[in-house]
């Protein structure tokens, strides 16, 4: 068996695009809660809560599972070399999720965080705008291009959806049980529209927003789900792993020069008479077979 050819042009740079958004995303994390800790540290506060809060960040979830997703098909690519195969219906489920993910986090962090006064003793400026503006920029492209992409379920929407709902839960359960660190206040909250305490008609408001985002989520994941879905012309089917589907068939219309087809029954008049088959000889009677012999016997 030969090794397979090494990967070249689109899919070879978008590979090494993934691969680097992956590198990219884990240093502005990791520079991120090396800060985060090393504050906490020298002010005093609770350090399991200062971490347990980092990580119930949306923003750090959702680029945390972008990265390892990302780092997984850049590898994928680069080990099929030149042959165009469609990834593994799970990696294209994970990318559209993921994908789904950080386009949410760039829209609602620009349109309703992006004015509000950060603590810039305790934000990396170049990990926040990676994590916020950069990363959810590559991963809309990522979901444009579908390199590679295997066309997905509609009901991967639900899978999208899935994890978001339990981290709302979550978070909405754990507020009200954590004591800031940085005010003392006997509860803490990742985002301000979460937070009844700071959101207009406390609960009602905090409502309001989640059943917005929730719709934002959907009808970005919708859009990803039929965009993997659209036809597509498969230009070298020996180099593909299954047929084209019905949602990708194209068909191909015939040359312009191509002969009129026959009609059937000249089609008939020009076949020749099909051969006499004899009759086949009777069948041997039951008495004249023999047992047939088997195996587990």
């Amino acid at each position: 068996m030969t090794a397979p050819r090494p990967a070249y042009g689109p899919r070879l740079a978008w590979g090494l695009v993934r691969l680097a958004t992956a590198g990219v995303i884990v240093a502005a994390v990791i520079s991120q809660l090396g800060t985060t800790v090393s504050i906490a540290e020298d002010r005093g506060w609770h350090l399991p809560t200062v971490v347990g809060n980092f990580f119930s960040f949306f923003t750090i979830l959702a680029n945390i599972a972008a990265a390892v997703v990302l780092a997984i098909a850049g590898i994928w690519v680069l080990a099929r070399g030149a042959v165009k195969r469609y990834e593994p219906h799970a990696l294209s489920v994970m990318i559209v999720a993921t994908g789904t993910y950080m386009v949410i986090t760039g829209i609602v962090y620009n349109l309703l965080l992006r004015g509000i006064p950060l603590d810039q003793g305790a934000t990396v400026p170049w990990s926040n705008e990676v994590a916020h503006v950069i990363a959810p920029l590559i991963l809309l492209v990522e979901l444009i291009l579908r390199v590679a992409r295997r066309p997905v379920p509609w009901w991967t929407i639900w899978i999208v959806v899935a994890f978001p709902i339990l981290w709302v839960v979550y978070t909405l359960a754990r507020g009200e049980h954590i004591t800031n660190p940085r005010t003392g206040q006997a509860w803490w909250y990742p985002y301000p529209f979460l937070n009844p305490y700071l959101t207009a008609n406390g609960y009602l408001g905090v409502a309001f927003w989640i059943l917005v985002i929730a719709a934002l989520i959907i009808a970005v994941a919708s859009i990803a789900v039929w965009w993997t879905r659209r036809r597509r012309v498969v230009t070298d089917v020996s180099t593909t792993d299954e047929p084209t589907t019905d949602d990708d068939a194209v068909e191909v219309p015939a040359p312009a020069d191509a002969p009129p087809p026959a009609p059937a029954d000249m089609i008939a008049a020009t076949e020749p008479p099909a051969a006499t088959v004899p009759d086949a000889d009777p069948p041997p009677s039951p008495a004249s077979v023999l047992p047939e012999h088997r195996g587990d016997v």
